[in-house]
């Protein structure tokens, strides 16, 4: 009888530690805007390819990408993906006239060149059927197909931006996408 509860009690604690660990989604579509909040300092909320999901910029780590205005002598703002590394991290792969042309080039994107020479600091401006590249500081490779990008005034000085994309996360820092 004690050899039964033994190997029962066994059973039960070797069971409840073979804990499955929770799997990261490596793409997806998702929605990010400009939206800022006050706690003990501002922040708006950016995408984390590496956690897959909404984060604050006053977190740490902070968020791959934000979305904000950028505003150039007196033209109407323009809508950038913009991060806070210190490296070069956009590449512009192309911008399409239909919905159903970008999603093929974005489905037949494999691979990236490692010399590509036309890194820049921000995605702008972004807008619908563009196909984009983002660098993270530790050479991970998301591709990013910018489906919806809205512009709006919500009060007379806050002018508001959203963005819609379906992204693949390269997380091994290959320059092949799955």
């Amino acid at each position: 009888m004690k050899r039964l509860f033994f190997i029962l009690i066994s059973t039960v604690v070797f069971l409840g530690a073979c804990k499955k660990q929770p799997t990261v989604r490596t793409s997806g579509t998702d929605t990010i805007d400009n939206l800022r909040y006050q706690t003990i300092s501002y922040h708006v909320y950016g995408f984390s390819f590496s956690q897959a999901k909404l984060i604050a910029t006053n977190t740490t780590p902070a968020p791959d990408i934000i979305i904000d205005l950028v505003y150039k002598d007196g033209t109407p703002p323009s809508p950038a993906l913009q991060t806070n590394n210190l490296l070069a991290s956009f590449l512009k792969i192309g911008e399409y006239d239909t919905e159903d042309e970008a999603k093929e080039v974005f489905d037949n994107l494999k691979t990236i060149t490692a010399i590509a020479i036309s890194w820049s600091d921000m995605a702008e401006p972004v807008a619908p059927n563009q196909i984009w590249v983002y660098r993270s500081n530790d050479e991970k490779y998301t591709k990013i197909r910018i489906k919806e990008v809205k512009i709006d005034k919500l009060e007379e000085f806050v002018d508001y931006a959203e963005c819609t994309f379906q992204w693949v996360h390269q997380p091994d820092g290959s320059l092949s996408f799955p």
